[in-house]
């Protein structure tokens, strides 16, 4: 009785053939289902065997397989390099240009399947970021321009848009007129101002519209750090999928990549925290305690956007967490206060 001589498993894109003698002696073809032309392709792609190439292994089993595909190796092919015949698609009834449509379809669905649904929130957030710095410069021009008629009046944060709205309001005598010489100019001013006001609503509507949209987009990070900060991390890491896969350390620091920088240069102390300096509790917090409340937040923020990332619902557990620690610190910190405001009982003398 003479052992079986070993045979050659070629797999392509339409199927698995099992050659022996150079000779196709069985065919597992794929379906000719777009569908399923493209999730073989998926698998071939992750290093996965398709159900074809399952079949044909299991039914060739015990034959001593050889083969070109590296994807076989662990299902005991040996990989040894030879000649392999021509399989052709259209002796099995696939047209030669079908590869190009399964292709295509791939590369739509890698498009859809990589699409981060936080785009729009980053872009928000760029946006409010350019809005800010449109916003400061105008401002800036219409005091300079005002000065000159009027002494500036109204509370800093709030100056310059205090002021545009006295320069467009025209129910009464301005109270920064132009001199009657230059009529122009007082409608030149007037139209700058309507344009402060005008980026100033489209800046708080973004932020509305951000408020809204981040429960839904990223749950678990907008409880945790409320929706504008949640926001602002993720477009400072670049997208939700990325934030989800960097450490607490890094999260810790997010941010605050100059002063990092300045640290490694040996001229500044390592940064305790970056963004995360924005969250109520650490900016309400004593300078020495920071450090600590950032370490523990951003700890939460990694888990946070794990979940978010995977699409699950809103863990409570996670700010709970979170707001116990700050409460211990905050009893810790305490705890030394009255310690040392404690009067010490004076001691005898002998």
């Amino acid at each position: 009785m003479t052992a079986a001589r070993p045979a050659r498993v070629v797999t392509t894109w339409f199927g698995a053939f099992l050659v022996e003698e150079g000779a196709v002696r069985a065919a597992y073809l794929t379906p000719k289902d777009p569908g399923a032309l493209v999730d073989r392709l998926r698998r071939r792609r992750e290093g996965r065997l398709t159900p074809e190439e399952e079949q044909l292994l299991l039914e060739a089993k015990g034959r001593g397989l050889t083969g070109r595909d590296r994807r076989l190796e662990a299902s005991g092919v040996a990989i040894r390099a030879g000649s392999e015949p021509e399989i052709e698609p259209e002796q099995y009834g696939y047209a030669s240009d079908g590869i190009d449509d399964i292709l295509l379809a791939r590369a739509q669905e890698d498009i859809l399947s990589g699409w981060d649904p936080t785009v729009h929130v980053q872009e928000a957030v760029r946006a409010i970021t350019d809005l800010d710095g449109v916003l400061n410069t105008v401002g800036e021009r219409l005091a300079s321009w005002a000065a000159h008629d009027h002494p500036a009046e109204g509370e800093p944060e709030g100056v310059h848009r205090h002021l545009a709205r006295e320069l467009t309001d025209t129910s009464e005598a301005p109270a920064y007129p132009v001199p009657r010489a230059d009529p122009a100019l007082a409608g030149a001013r007037r139209e700058l101002a309507k344009l402060y006001l005008s980026l100033d609503r489209s800046r708080s509507e973004m932020e509305s519209a951000l408020t809204e949209a981040m429960p839904e987009r990223a749950p678990n990070l907008t409880a945790l750090l409320g929706p504008l900060l949640a926001a602002r991390l993720i477009s400072q890491a670049g997208s939700l999928q990325r934030l989800s896969e960097l450490p607490a350390s890094t999260i810790q620091v997010l941010g605050a990549e100059r002063a990092f920088f300045e640290h490694l240069r040996g001229r500044a102390p390592p940064p305790r925290h970056g963004l995360l300096f924005l969250h109520p509790k650490l900016h309400s917090a004593p300078r020495l305690e920071r450090g600590r409340l950032a370490r523990a937040l951003a700890g939460k923020v990694a888990i946070a956007a794990r979940l978010d990332r995977a699409g699950r619902p809103l863990d409570p557990r996670l700010l709970a967490a979170f707001e116990g620690r700050a409460t211990e610190l905050d009893e810790r910190r305490a705890r030394r206060r009255s310690s040392r405001e404690r009067p010490r009982r004076p001691t005898s003398s002998t």
